[in-house]
């Protein structure tokens, strides 16, 4: 049986990412997330590589989640943020988790850069 109820495809070619991701291996003391690196060519992902790395991918019991959703799904997995992966998965608040993490990506060249 697979103890990981999310997995998680991360970019390990961005500062920032590694920051989080280590963050996020940290507080994951249930090893409740398979976290899986993009650039280890012995991955596998069910998506396009390239469409990987430029938006978060997370799959939660069989269902591929991208964006915001995707951190919710990954958050949900962790204790100290499950309220807050809930809450980003609740429909009514969906659209103000997207609007917020398309203007993540908008700044996140800037914020690689700062933690290079």
């Amino acid at each position: 049986m697979n103890p990981h109820r999310v997995t998680v495809w991360f970019d390990s070619g961005c500062p920032l990412c590694r920051r989080e991701i280590a963050l996020m291996r940290k507080l994951d003391r249930g090893n409740a997330i398979r976290f899986v690196d993009l650039y280890d060519a012995s991955a596998s992902c069910p998506i396009d590589r390239a469409e990987a790395l430029a938006r978060f991918h997370a799959e939660e019991n069989g269902k591929l989640y991208v964006g915001a959703q995707a951190f919710a799904a990954m958050w949900r997995a962790i204790p100290m943020f499950r309220p807050l992966g809930i809450m980003a998965g609740w429909a009514p608040l969906t659209p103000l988790f997207d609007l917020l993490y398309r203007g993540f990506l908008r700044i996140r060249p800037r914020l690689q850069r700062l933690f290079q």
